[in-house]
């Protein structure tokens, strides 16, 4: 995890062959929250993009490096002191030339809250 005690994996459960849903508890105490923006905290994007490679990476059990993202779409603001727990779906297919290909939507209650697509190369 590159945010120490950033955020927390509630649940994850495989629901097809490449599907997984994972449900994390973000810290909304984290000091990231405390400049971004100081008593309005919004998740910033950067950190939700790191939260879905790691995830990736546990699934992959390989460390990842970003190749490209594509259809990167935030939908709603996610405020950690109003919904802390999200809901990530994730799609991951790794092709034969060691490329992970993710799809993700991401959710607070039942607000999508981002969608993006992104293709990862195994280090």
């Amino acid at each position: 995890m590159v945010l120490k005690d950033f955020y927390k994996i509630l649940s994850e459960e495989k629901t097809g062959d490449s599907k997984y849903n994972f449900t994390i508890l973000v810290n909304e105490k984290h000091e990231v929250f405390k400049g971004h923006f100081p008593g309005n905290p919004i998740m910033p994007g950067v950190c939700m993009i790191q939260i879905i490679k790691e995830l990736t990476e546990t699934i992959t059990k390989a460390n990842l490096m970003i190749q490209t993202l594509a259809n990167v779409k935030f939908m709603a603001l996610i405020n950690p002191e109003i919904t802390p727990e999200l809901r990530l779906e994730l799609d991951i297919v790794t092709t034969e030339d060691d490329l992970v290909k993710v799809k993700n939507t991401t959710y607070f209650n039942d607000t999508v809250a981002l969608k993006l697509s992104n293709v990862y190369k195994k280090m």
